[in-house]
């Protein structure tokens, strides 16, 4: 179906003008925004939208967000910081939001924060396929959580994956974004890897698992993830690593500029899973079956 009409209008010193072209007096309402890089930007934006839909008298309004920003500052890891997740949670509230699709949060915890229902997809159904279709003839084919708190998400995968054998790497932070040390608890002497991820950013951390990996004997290692940061020199790590592929899903657009010379990494699409999400929640149909 065809695009609703919304035009964002820049004024000359930042502060942006929302729109709306179509009518939407009581009317179901999906606005679709991933709040990645320029961050506060997009989050801004959608704020605005959500709040001219609301004064518009939309009947129901639901911020589709196929990444979601902020996500990774979810609980205080030290005194005199904020949880900025709570804060986003609460200001699409506030702004007008009845509902929440979104997928893959990197802490499940993070639908607490909200007092609408939040529907957290996973892009599982997207990226099985695919590791199966290229990967899955090699019956030494282990997953690979990267940390110990993704075991969850990689018991699932590899639960989907006829309950490939798992393996988890044990990592040390000094700061963030830095690794210190790594070691793989398991056995993948001689294995295909795939490391399961929920997002990658500088891909610091994803290329010293991988090297850590092929250093434990590793035959092979690849990575799936939902969500293609991809910030800084992370295409030139990811090519100069020893990764064979990096597979992830458009739920951040990338430009082609930051893709082109990256030959390792494949883009799945994410959108059908999206689009049958909303067509179930406009039809007041089961969204966790969805993901099954």
């Amino acid at each position: 179906m065809a695009l609703g009409g919304l035009e964002v209008v820049p004024f000359s010193d930042g502060e942006l003008n929302v729109d709306i072209k179509d009518n939407v007096r009581g009317r179901d309402v999906f606005i679709i925004q991933s709040t990645c890089m320029p961050c506060n930007e997009f989050l801004m934006e959608l704020l605005i939208t959500l709040d001219a839909l609301k004064r518009a008298s939309a009947a129901r309004v639901t911020a589709v967000m196929p990444y979601f920003g902020y996500a990774r500052q979810d609980r205080k890891v030290k005194p005199r910081v904020p949880i900025t997740a709570k804060l986003v949670a609460d200001l699409l509230t506030v702004a007008g939001a009845s509902r929440i699709l979104t997928a893959d949060l990197h802490a499940g915890q993070i639908m607490g924060f909200f007092n609408i229902p939040v529907d957290n997809l996973n892009a599982f159904p997207i990226l099985c396929p695919y590791i199966r279709a290229n990967y899955g003839g090699a019956d030494e084919l282990t997953v690979v959580s990267p940390d110990a708190g993704g075991v969850e998400r990689a018991r699932i995968f590899a639960t989907r994956l006829d309950n490939t054998p798992m393996a988890i790497i044990d990592k040390r932070r000094t700061r963030p974004n830095h690794v210190a040390e790594m070691k793989v608890v398991g056995d993948v002497q001689g294995r295909t890897c795939v490391i399961v991820d929920d997002m990658i950013d500088t891909a610091s951390t994803l290329c010293k698992a991988a090297a850590t990996l092929v250093g434990a004997g590793a035959k092979r290692v690849l990575a799936v993830a939902t969500h293609g940061v991809l910030s800084g020199e992370a295409v030139e790590r990811i090519e100069a690593s020893p990764l064979e592929r990096v597979v992830i899903t458009d739920s951040i657009p990338l430009p082609e500029e930051r893709t082109a010379k990256g030959s390792k990494i494949a883009i799945l699409s994410i959108a059908p899973l999206f689009a049958e999400a909303i067509r179930r929640i406009h039809g007041d149909d089961s969204v966790s079956s969805l993901c099954e």
